[in-house]
């Protein structure tokens, strides 16, 4: 499958930045079944390429002179669906059994992932946690946020995709299978999604690393054009970063993600005032939420 891809990004704050540092993992991996044909990346300011111990491509993104806006632009067309996922490793299989702040997990998920250690057909039993994970942990937006840990989305039966892929990484380490997330693009028929999206790999003795796509229900293949992987979101996310300055922050982002030869579909326009009105609005409304929970917490005393 031949796909082409456009990913914005813009940030817009309400009073200068003085400096902006990103580190930018949106350039997609050869191998893994995937061939990049071309790919480019634009912004506004210096980029620096390099890669990091996962063996992800990376770019750190300076800005050093007062601005309002940064907007970064990742194109280019991938190839899908050439051979299966690559048993090249970056790093030994135990790094992948560490836990880490998103991905521990509790004594109730062990004995959830307890079910499926069937090593005589570990494959079709994580296909079959998978589908179990999906159910128990219903896909609801908003429900969590990018600090939700997987015992957290597990325990509130909500999540995303970023959820799902750390509620299954942390039942497959439980039962000590090395497991990676993934960040990634996902092609829809659609056009449904709109978004950067996340799984999970897992490596089976025998077979080597196998792609679940938990919020999905299917094994990731030719649809699924990866981006960068990692212990979790944190060492995986397509953009991190800090800034000096800058007030009220507002980010936007728009994926689209075609098949070549089809109707090319526009990214929308990203709005810079209704970035900075809807962060005002998400950061009144966070306000409230703590005040409503010390009152909550006070009446408990």
């Amino acid at each position: 499958m031949l796909l082409n891809i456009e990913h914005h990004t813009r940030y817009a704050y309400s009073e200068d930045v003085n400096y902006t540092i990103q580190e930018l993992r949106l350039t997609p991996q050869h191998g893994f079944g995937q061939h990049v044909r071309h790919w480019d990346i634009k912004v506004n300011g210096e980029l620096q390429p390099s890669q990091d111990a996962y063996g992800n491509v990376t770019h750190t993104l300076v800005v050093d002179a007062p601005h309002s806006e940064l907007l970064i632009v990742a194109a280019g067309q991938i190839e899908t669906g050439l051979d299966a996922v690559s048993q090249h490793m970056a790093l030994p299989l135990p790094i992948y059994l560490r836990d880490t702040a998103l991905t521990q997990y509790s004594a109730e998920m062990v004995a959830f992932a307890q079910q499926y250690l069937q090593p005589q057909r570990q494959n079709a039993a994580l296909e079959e946690m998978m589908h179990a994970l999906l159910s128990r942990v219903q896909y609801i937006k908003g429900a969590t946020q990018v600090t939700t840990s997987a015992v957290e989305a597990f325990a509130l039966g909500q999540g995303v995709c970023q959820d799902h892929a750390h509620v299954f990484i942390a039942c497959c380490r439980a039962i000590a299978l090395p497991a990676r997330y993934v960040s990634g693009y996902l092609f829809t028929e659609d056009g449904s999604l709109m978004q950067t999206h996340a799984w999970a790999d897992v490596f089976v003795a025998g077979e080597g690393w196998q792609s679940f796509d938990v919020s999905n229900g299917c094994r990731a293949g030719e649809t699924h054009v990866r981006l960068a992987t990692g212990l979790d979101y944190r060492s995986a996310s397509p953009i991190s970063g800090m800034r000096s300055g800058g007030g009220i922050e507002g980010m936007a982002s728009s994926v689209i993600v075609n098949q070549a030869g089809l109707v090319v579909e526009q990214p929308k326009k990203i709005n810079t005032v209704q970035l900075l009105e809807q962060a005002q609005l998400n950061r009144v409304a966070r306000a409230e939420a703590v005040l409503e929970k010390q009152s909550q917490y006070a009446q408990q005393q």
